[in-house]
């Protein structure tokens, strides 16, 4: 009899263990990343035929989607989730900037949170990342690097990964004859995936990271965090990061920064900055959005502010209310410093996948926005900044 229990037990161990590798990473991942409204390949997202004709001839960036935290095959349409390449294909979108998230704490709001607790490290394990990742937070966006890398290598040209201008150049030059291509290039989510040492900022330079966030939504040793618990401003070690990362042609982010690390960074900056995803107060007024004078601030420098699409940025659901967010940017900042940044597959709700960006297309044309103006915000300003500000 107790040989049966034990053996009962070992199989009902080795179930429970299935099910947290094998069904609970996208169990998590489908509760945490949902479409308001799902798209199928018979029912695309309703457009005016407007909108539509005028989708097709831009050249759509989004500054912010966290897909690569997600075991999914980045070449395969998914069943959940916000982007895939089939998927931005059929939305027409060019570049696509994959952000990697290192750590999360725990009970995570805009308010106040410390970094004492870490959600990734489960998500790591559950999705079997190395092991080196578990307890690493360089080693997490490592990773992450090399699965976009991985996902172009098996692309046969559709996917490719912008690290320097001249790609950017030669991949805009491709797109004129081949429509059914995109560019990625990658940005951290937080400092904090420098481990504290600063030259560390090498190596993740050499693993194609072009864009680095100062903060998520704890203090690290470099930020302090809009979100965080002290929200200082830049420490030594930020400041020395901040001077390296501009030597070497990696945008500092802004998004989730304290507001003294947005004044210390343009205090200092000789570049553009980049707010990879926000909302803006004079739509939505939280923590988590950005001032007038902050918008200011950033087109002063040259920067580009990405407008993100769920309800904490907008105060809204749809893709009229991101518009609304769009236009306040544009009347206070100027044209050409607002950018799309959805967070995508970043624990959001959003009120379409990225096959359904035209709905903002469409949007933007019921605001009254110009085509020269439309096609600035769908992506030509972040382009811009890319071609002038990679190495």
């Amino acid at each position: 009899m107790r040989k049966k229990i034990l053996v009962a037990a070992g199989v009902i161990a080795l179930v429970a263990l299935a099910a947290f590798f094998f069904f609970v990473p996208g169990y998590v991942g489908r509760q945490m990343n949902v479409t308001i409204n799902p798209s199928s390949d018979s029912a695309p997202y309703a457009a005016s035929e407007q909108a539509r004709e005028l989708h097709r001839k831009l050249l759509v960036a989004d500054l912010h989607a966290d897909t690569l935290m997600w075991n999914r095959d980045l070449l395969e349409r998914g069943s959940w989730g916000h982007v895939d390449l089939p998927r931005l294909i059929e939305g027409n979108v060019a570049v696509q900037a994959f952000t990697v998230v290192t750590k999360t704490p725990r009970g995570m709001n805009i308010e106040a949170n410390s970094g004492d607790t870490d959600n990734i490290t489960l998500l790591a394990i559950a999705e079997r990342w190395p092991v080196s990742t578990w307890s690493n937070l360089t080693e997490r966006a490592l990773y992450q690097a090399r699965r976009l890398q991985e996902a172009a290598a098996r692309s046969n040209g559709k996917l490719t990964i912008l690290r320097t201008r001249q790609d950017v150049s030669s991949f805009l030059e491709r797109r004129k004859a081949e429509q059914g291509i995109v560019a990625g290039f990658l940005g951290i989510e937080g400092a904090q995936a420098l481990s504290g040492d600063v030259n560390n900022l090498d190596r993740l330079y050499d693993a194609d990271f072009r864009m680095i966030g100062m903060a998520h939504f704890f203090d690290n040793e470099m930020a302090g965090s809009a979100h965080g618990v002290e929200k200082h401003g830049l420490t030594d070690k930020g400041r020395e990061l901040v001077k390296r990362m501009e030597a070497k042609g990696v945008f500092v982010d802004l998004a989730h920064a304290a507001p003294k690390v947005i004044d210390d960074v343009l205090a200092m900056a000789t570049r553009p900055v980049i707010v990879s995803h926000t909302g803006v107060k004079g739509t939505c007024n939280n923590t988590r959005n950005l001032s007038d004078d902050q918008l200011r601030a950033i087109g002063r420098n040259g920067g580009v502010v990405g407008i993100g699409f769920w309800d904490t940025a907008t105060c809204g659901r749809d893709a009229a209310a991101i518009a609304k967010a769009i236009r306040h940017a544009v009347g206070v900042m100027g044209v050409d410093y607002v950018a799309l940044g959805s967070d995508y597959d970043g624990a959001i709700t959003a009120p379409f996948d990225t096959t359904g960006v035209v709905q903002i297309t469409d949007a933007l044309l019921k605001e009254g926005f110009r085509e020269d103006e439309i096609r600035k915000v769908m992506g030509e300003n972040v382009i811009r900044a890319l071609q002038s500000y990679l190495p």
